[in-house]
């Protein structure tokens, strides 16, 4: 007796179940042998027929996970509106650009105008800023919460600033307390980079829902995946319809993909120099782009989305184990520190090697990785030190003493949900063992 498409989707759905056994069996860690990855992808069975799932529907572009997805996500932000964009680089491009719209009128941002950022950030979160003709003005870290110093706000400040950049580093939020009533009193626009913090809390809040606009990342790094992918979220409706102008092409039109005619008189516009009745989908207001994603990759990110709350959990209770583990420590090394007031959603755990300590973190470093557990930098370091960014325009406030010690200093190793007891307990071993021996 033949099936139905839909007795063959339920059939193949249970093969992909019984392929994920299979294929991706759990694995004994062995303490030296078996790597200690800073992050990476969890998933299950669930993910990969989700996965499968989305790709018989044979709908290549954006679709019915992808609008699911942007609503169920918008939620746990508690925010209106989350876009989904193919990485969270396009995220970070997508809301600046749309900040430079003409119809924001005397806010909209223009080449020379000023934004404030930490001088030890992501790259992408600073890009966009300079591929538009803004002016960077970097500030120093704190330490050690890894986040802007805000006591250098106001020296930061001058008649050309518009905008504030800043990431949640690590997961750690920044003072959104500080760093919302000055953009307030000064009129600035805010953009929140939670790429690294999805879930995060400030004042009980989600971290994301201050910012005019916020940035999320689903690369395999992060909280959750996607494979690449990444989300812009906001509150306001202008942005959000300027978000998606800037996404989908720079198009005037806001139908979604595979619909016509939402706004009811497609061929009744006249706008520009066009012709009256020119057909709105193919009228552009902006220079932009098409970053949107698939919806086999939205359907990743919706099962994944079930898991959040567990790898949040996860990724929480590895750093308590590591604070925890390390304190004995602390006359050699910095541990990180919640920003106060906060609830952080931990990406990484930050190691900074004190200048009085016997060793380095070039030396600390070299340990770790023989000893099969990876290790990052914190990011860039000191921005401004950078090839890439030595001869752009720029401002600096102060001397970026502390920007220089991170980048000289600083290291940070795994906490993602794949970090079990066993694993946790062997990064402290060799991290012991390595201070031991540098002591005597």
């Amino acid at each position: 007796m033949s099936m139905s498409a839909d007795e063959l989707r339920a059939a193949i759905k249970e093969l992909v179940a019984q392929y994920h056994s299979a294929a991706f069996p759990a694995r004994d860690f062995l303490p030296g042998s078996s790597a200690v990855p800073v992050s990476g992808k969890v998933f299950d069975a669930e993910d990969l027929q989700y996965l499968v799932d989305a790709s018989l529907d044979f709908w290549l572009t954006t679709g019915r996970f992808a609008a699911q997805f942007e609503t169920e996500f918008a939620k746990l932000f508690n925010v209106r509106k989350a876009m989904l964009v193919n990485s969270g680089s396009s995220a970070n491009l997508v809301a600046l650009a749309a900040l430079t719209s003409q119809r924001l009128g005397a806010r909209r941002l223009k080449p020379g105008d000023e934004m404030i950022t930490c001088a030890t950030g992501f790259p992408t979160t600073l890009n966009p800023a300079v591929q538009y003709g803004l002016v960077p003005v970097f500030v120093d870290v704190e330490i050690p919460t890894y986040n802007i110093d805000v006591t250098l706000l106001e020296a930061a400040l001058s008649a050309k600033t518009k905008l504030i950049v800043l990431a949640h580093t690590l997961g750690n939020p920044f003072d959104l307390g500080t760093v919302v009533a000055f953009a307030k009193r000064h009129n600035l626009w805010l953009i929140e980079d939670c790429c690294d913090a999805v879930g995060a809390r400030y004042d009980g809040k989600p971290v994301g829902s201050f910012g005019d606009f916020a940035t999320t990342s689903f690369y395999p790094a992060h909280h959750i995946t996607m494979g690449e992918g990444g989300a812009v979220l906001t509150n306001r409706p202008i942005l959000k319809t300027l978000a998606e102008s800037f996404r989908d092409w720079g198009r005037d039109c806001y139908c979604e993909p595979g619909k016509d005619n939402t706004c009811g008189k497609r061929f009744e516009w006249q706008l520009g120099d066009l012709p009256e009745g020119y057909d709105h989908k193919y009228t552009y207001s902006h220079i932009g782009y098409n970053l949107k994603v698939t919806d086999m990759q939205a359907a990743v990110g919706l099962s994944q989305l079930k898991k959040l709350s567990g790898f949040i959990e996860a990724r929480k209770a590895n750093y308590r184990v590591l604070y925890d583990g390390l304190k004995d420590l602390e006359e050699f090394i910095i541990l990180p520190e919640p920003t106060p007031n906060s609830d952080p959603s931990w990406f990484g755990f930050t190691i900074s090697v004190r200048e009085t300590a016997p060793f380095t973190r070039d030396e600390l470093v070299q340990k770790l990785e023989a000893s099969k557990i990876a290790t990052r930098l914190l990011f860039a370091g000191n921005l401004i030190r950078q090839p890439a960014y030595r001869d752009i325009e720029k401002r600096v406030v102060g001397d970026l003493a502390r920007a220089d010690f991170v980048m000289n200093s600083s290291l940070w190793i795994g906490l993602y949900p794949g970090i079990d007891a066993a694993r946790r307990s062997y990064m402290l071993d060799v991290l012991h063992e390595f201070v031991g021996a540098a002591r005597s």
